[in-house]
Formats: structure tokens, C-alpha cells, sequence
């Protein structure tokens, strides 16, 4: 919030044109009088505000360097920037996979045997989608879950039938669509769900017999109505000749820490690899981002003897300890090792500088070291946190300065109202004061013009006589 001096002008109208009678230039006097009864304290609410709305800057950047630091130590707070693993199929036509956690560096010959699939059923061939296919109630069930349609006369046809199944709010798992071939309409069922366990039964009761053309259960022997497409199956495959099935064909928990994603039948062989490169790149953006703070933090605390200018915050308390906090810390220890240990290491200047082939050296055992220098409650990213959650937290040192600043501004504010309502009062005062005594001076000057005229009519008398 910046303030400027408001201009003060004439709140009263006396006389349009000062000093037409006196020869005073009262418009001036006035207006030099106020400037130089303002001028001080002017002058002291100016510098005052522009030092605050410095400052006011000078936070703003440090908080935004500090928050972009927040943002750098998250991955290498929760410890995934460590824990990354690449993972490779061998034939990806067949099966791919991911990381679901932190799997064991290895190899895995698996073959897939069946891929899991849904049921679906076909009824046999009605004349069309309208044709009537009778009353009654119409249970579909998947696993332990059911449902019971009643189908009347308002929706005894295919179509009306397909529309029921689909717009059941109990509806298990089944969905309903109408095909037409060369003989005809057909209703055809699907399992919205894979898996031998999530094949569909289909039953009918009441009504006048004509729902039976729909029936279907996999138990019975005879009686299924419907003819089936395809059969609910699991997926089967084997790891490293061991036997599993699944009842999809995206496979969690086979394999610790991966999730596998079986495409067609055939043999791929999956190789888990420990991968560097997430942690690089975390380490690498620590440094980078701690570096933009040094930067800036050493900008606004810089002096320069040649133009003998100083930073907006040279000398600042507050960020001064900021700095030399966030110093130790990375140049200190934590459980038992240092950033050094990681190439990383606190220059002269103030920098951090990372050193590539000794960071790729230490992260060669997977990233466990370096997951245990910065883990836990006494780690590098407990250490750091805690010291920026103090500083940039909603209720953190630079949000207190920065409030205590506004506040500042607004008490110069209001002082500058204050000094502009004094100045108008004391501009009214001037032109009433100056007016008074333009209007004795006329009336002075138009006696002395009087006496003059008539010194000069006596002396013109005199002579003549």
C-alpha cells in the first residue's frame, strides 16, 4: 500500500482574484506558507512508507524462495524420491507392470496362461426389439447380490426388458444391449465384472411362463435358455513357475511392490531395477532452489561502496537469521552422515554444489542411505521443515513481520489523512487571514488616493490666488 502527499487546494471561495486591491500575490503566500509548514512531516510519512513497501518486497521474495523450498523437500520428505524402481517387461504384448510400492530388485519369468474375461449370454432370436416376451418376475443375481425386475405388460418385450435390467438401482453387475442378426433380435447379457466368481444366473417365476426363454445358471445341467459367448473365467499364469489366477487381469499382490497388467497369453520376463534418477532429480532441484534463495537473500543484504547503495533488508534481522539457520543446517549432520555424504557440499559463497558421480556412487545401494539421511524424526527433511514451517506457516515469523508492516502502513495512512485535513484547515485559515487584509490595504489605498487629490486641489487654490 503505497501513500502519496495529497495536493492541498482552497476550500472556500473568498475572492477569485487575490489581491486585486493590495498588489499581494496571496494565492502564493498561502500556498508557500502550508508547503513549508507540511513539508517535514510530508517528508517523514513519504520516507516512512516507502521504507515499509521496501521491506514489504523484500519479505515477499524471501517467503516465495522459502516456499519454493517447501515444495523441493517434499518427495525427499516422504521418501519416495528414493524408493523409485524402474520396471521393464521383456514383451510388453503380453504383460507390462508397475511400481506399487518399493518391490525387490530382480527378475521374474512369467507366463500367462488365460486372460480373465466376463460373462456374456445370448437369447435365442426374437421376430424384433418389440416382440413380446412375457410376464413375470424376471432375478438376476451375481455372487450374493440380486435382483428382481417385475416384468407386466408395460415392459414384457425385449426392448422393455433390456430397459429394466439397465435401469435397476439394484442392479448386481449385469448390463443389457439388443443385437440383430439375419435371424433376428437377440438380448444380450455382459458381467460388468471379470472373473469366475462374477458370472451371472438368470431365473424367472410367476407370470405366464414366457420369461424361462431368458433363464441361465452355469451349475445346472440343463434348462439355460441362454446360449453363452463368453465364459467367466479368471486369469492364470504362472511366476517363476509358481501357479496364481486372478479375477482380473490387473494383478496387485503377486509379486510385492508390483502391479501387473496382463495383456494377452504368452511368457515376458519382468526386470526390477533400482532407478537413481527420481532422486537425482529431487537432490538436484534442492540445490537449485536453495541457491535461488541465497541469491536473492544475498541481493537485498548487499552493499555497494562504489554507489554506496544498500540492499533493502541489508542488516534485517530476520533474514539474516534465516540465512545463516538454513546454513547449519545443511552443512550440519543428520543421523550420522551429511549432505556431503550425497555430494553435496556448502561453498564460500553461500551455495550448495552438488557433485554428479559421487551423488550417482551413494545412490547406488538404492537410495537406502540416502533415505536414511533425510528420514525420520531427526533426518534432513524433519531438520529443514521444521524451520520453514516456522518461518513461511500461516502463523510463521515473516507472516508476523509482514502483518506488523501492514499494519505500519495503515497508521501512515491514516496520518497522512490527519496531515491533509490539518493543511485544508490551515489553507482556509491563510486565505481568510490574507483576504482580511487585502481588503484594509484597499481601503488604505483608496484613502491615501483621496488625501492626495486633495493636498493637490488646495495647492492648485493657493497658487491661483
Amino acid at each position: 500500500m503505497a501513500i502519496t502527499a495529497a495536493s492541498t487546494s482552497p476550500t472556500t471561495g473568498l475572492l477569485t482574484s487575490m489581491g486585486v486591491g493590495s498588489g499581494l500575490d496571496v494565492a502564493s503566500l498561502v500556498t508557500s506558507l502550508v508547503n513549508a509548514k507540511k513539508a517535514p512531516q510530508q517528508d517523514q510519512i513519504t520516507s516512512q512508507a516507502a521504507e515499509t513497501n521496501t521491506l514489504l518486497s523484500g519479505l515477499g521474495q524471501i517467503s516465495g524462495a522459502l516456499s519454493g523450498l517447501q515444495s523441493a523437500m517434499s518427495s525427499l520428505t516422504d521418501g519416495s524420491a528414493f524408493s523409485a524402481r524402474s520396471v521393464t517387461s521383456s514383451d510388453t504384448d503380453v504383460l507390462s507392470a508397475s511400481s506399487a510400492g518399493t518391490p525387490v530388485s530382480g527378475s521374474y519369468k512369467i507366463e500367462v496362461t488365460q486372460l480373465a474375461a466376463a460373462l456374456k449370454a445370448s437369447s435365442g432370436a426374437f421376430a424384433t426389439s418389440s416382440t413380446t416376451v412375457g410376464t413375470g418376475t424376471l432375478t438376476l443375481a451375481v455372487g450374493g447380490q440380486s435382483m428382481k425386475l417385475t416384468i407386466d405388460s408395460s415392459n414384457n418385450t425385449l426392448a422393455g426388458i433390456r430397459d429394466a435390467i439397465n435401469k435397476s438401482t439394484d442392479n448386481p453387475g449385469v448390463s443389457a444391449t439388443i443385437v440383430t442378426g439375419t435371424d433376428g433380435a437377440h438380448l444380450v447379457l455382459s458381467g460388468t465384472r471379470t472373473g469366475a466368481a462374477n458370472g451371472f444366473t438368470v431365473s424367472s417365476s410367476g407370470g405366464d411362463g414366457g420369461l424361462a426363454a431368458l433363464s441361465y445358471n452355469a451349475a445346472a445341467s440343463s434348462g439355460n435358455a441362454l446360449s453363452v459367448i463368453t465364459a467367466a473365467q479368471d486369469s492364470e499364469y504362472t511366476i517363476d513357475g509358481l501357479a496364481g489366477h486372478s479375477a482380473g487381469n490387473t494383478v496387485a499382490g503377486a509379486i510385492d511392490g508390483l502391479s501387473l497388467s496382463l495383456v494377452t497369453a504368452g511368457t515376458s520376463t519382468l526386470t526390477v531395477a533400482n532407478d537413481g534418477s527420481k532422486a537425482t532429480s529431487a537432490l538436484t532441484n534442492l540445490v537449485s532452489v536453495y541457491n535461488s534463495f541465497v541469491g536473492i537473500y544475498q541481493n537485498l543484504t548487499k552493499y555497494d561502496a562504489t554507489t554506496n547503495t544498500a540492499g533493502a533488508m541489508i542488516g534485517d534481522a530476520t533474514v539474516n537469521s534465516i540465512s545463516s539457520t538454513l546454513q547449519r543446517l545443511v552443512s550440519g549432520t543428520a543421523n550420522g552422515g551429511s549432505l556431503a555424504d550425497l555430494g553435496i557440499t556448502l561453498q564460500v559463497d553461500g551455495t550448495l554444489k552438488l557433485d554428479s558421480g559421487k551423488l550417482a556412487t551413494s545412490l547406488a545401494d538404492g537410495g537406502k542411505r540416502a533415505a536414511d539421511l533425510f528420514g525420520g524424526d531427526d533426518g534432513f527433511a524433519a531438520q529443514i521443515n521444521s524451520q520453514l514451517d516456522q518461518w513461511v506457516g500461516s502463523n510463521g515469523a515473516i507472516a508476523s513481520r509482514t502483518s506488523s508492516l501492514s499494519q505500519q502502513l495503515k497508521d501512515l495512512s491514516s496520518q497522512q489523512t490527519d496531515l491533509d485535513s490539518r493543511m485544508a484547515d490551515l489553507t482556509a485559515r491563510y486565505q481568510a487571514q490574507f483576504t482580511a487584509l487585502d481588503t484594509l490595504m484597499t481601503k488604505l489605498n483608496s484613502t491615501s488616493s483621496y488625501l492626495t487629490q486633495q493636498f493637490d486641489a488646495l495647492t492648485a487654490a493657493s497658487k491661483s490666488k
